[in-house]
């Protein structure tokens, strides 16, 4: 490798992959999934030299082990079990499971195949190596990290001051964050808001469970697009439109009541509302925005609250969706008091420099040898290789919407 080891632990993801990866271990141990890497950006290139030093740097991924002390940590999380540990004290990459190449119109082509179980486990760090290596060898890395601390101060002191109110708020950006170093940094300073005391915005956590065991912050998440996608589109028997479904009747039989933030947009918003009837909104403590208007779709899940006869305002709604400190307080100010509202800030806090960031995913597009979508709120958003799937699934939607009544299904 060219550079230092940019993943040093296995601990080094976000926290939802440890939140499916017990439910995928109990209840769909045998799926096999391919995922695929997709870059957004049009004007970004991969050189010959970026896409060795992935490959160089997943490999040496591939190498490490949980630690005894990190799996211990785990064990504290309370809704974590017993077996799932034993599991990860056992569990590896494999690098066999990865095919990466130069053939793609950016220069960089990343494809993952694989148990459910292993693949699940590769996309962040996947993306986190292919961040860091493009900005250090792309840029002059030491302009850029200066850039971003004079940056991050400037939000601290916005937020410190009461100048901006982002309420409760988390930070999600290790996928598209510039560097180790540069989350770590956004960690450690934002770590001071634990408490009100210093100021009226509470910073509770992070989505990298490595960084929130370093700096004794909540590791934050529950689910990803992969878990609808997957237990819902995976078995060949399952309608598609019934996707939200399976995922949520499947999560419950895992934790019940315990990590209840439910996605909504994988198929929809809408659709999702068609299966999220009185059992599971009661059971879930809220849901999570990740595409579309963001106004409209908080208006939209307080009125089906409403229309359930449950109080809103015990619920959360927690906004993900390309967050900064204003639009966060712009959304805070406009649902206080008709809900929680919570927020999961990622490229802004992980990755704000004088450049532009990367906007780069992996996402699943098989399961057991069968195509699955994401459909999103919003155009851009979804991702699917095949065409006739897309059309399939998204009649399968159309015909559901228009014919089926919620109590067919509830």
């Amino acid at each position: 490798m060219i550079l230092d080891p940019i993943i040093t632990s296995l601990l080094e993801t976000d926290m939802y992959k440890f939140s499916m990866g017990q439910a995928i271990y109990h209840q769909f141990p045998d799926y096999k999934t391919t995922w695929s890497f997709k870059c957004r950006n049009n004007d970004v290139q991969f050189s010959k030299e970026m896409v060795q030093e992935i490959k160089d740097q997943i490999n040496h991924f591939c190498q490490l082990r949980f630690k005894e002390e990190e799996l211990q940590y785990l064990d504290t999380i309370k809704w974590i079990k017993g077996s799932y540990i034993d599991f990860l004290r056992l569990w590896h990459a494999r690098y066999e499971d990865f095919e990466i190449s130069d053939n793609a119109e950016c220069g960089l082509s990343i494809e993952t195949k694989g148990t459910w179980l292993n693949t699940s486990m590769y996309e962040i760090p996947t993306l986190a190596i292919v961040n860091e290596v493009y900005f250090r060898m792309q840029y002059a890395y030491n302009d850029l990290i200066e850039s971003f601390k004079e940056k991050l101060d400037e939000k601290y002191n916005m937020i410190h001051s009461g100048k901006w109110y982002a309420g409760v708020f988390s930070e999600f950006g290790l996928r598209r964050r510039l560097s180790a170093e540069a989350q770590e940094l956004v960690v450690e300073k934002f770590s001071h808001l634990k408490d009100t005391k210093h100021s009226s915005s509470k910073f509770i956590g992070t989505s990298n469970v490595y960084l929130a065991r370093k700096f004794d912050v909540m590791p934050v998440g529950t689910m990803a697009h992969e878990w609808i996608m997957c237990v819902g589109q995976g078995n060949h028997k399952h309608n598609p439109a019934y996707s939200n479904w399976y995922a949520l009747d499947a999560w419950v039989k895992e934790y019940g009541i315990l990590n209840g933030i439910a996605l909504t947009d994988t198929i929809t918003t809408d659709c999702f509302l068609k299966d999220f009837q009185l059992t599971y909104a009661t059971l879930f403590s809220g849901v999570r925005h990740d595409s579309g208007d963001p106004y409209e779709w908080g208006e939209k899940i307080i009125e089906h609250y409403k229309e359930l006869g449950i109080d809103p305002t015990t619920k959360t709604l927690l906004f993900s969706d390309s967050l900064d400190f204003e639009r966060a307080d712009k959304l805070f100010r406009h649902f206080n008091g008709k809900a929680k509202v919570a927020f999961g800030i990622g490229t802004y806090l992980s990755n704000d420099t004088k450049v532009e960031a990367l906007n780069i995913v992996m996402k699943t597009t098989a399961c057991n040898g069968q195509d699955v979508a994401k459909i999103s709120d919003v155009q851009g958003k979804g991702m699917c290789k095949n065409p006739d799937y897309l059309e399939y699934i998204n009649k399968c939607i159309d015909w559901r919407m228009n014919h089926q009544k919620i109590s067919d299904w509830s």
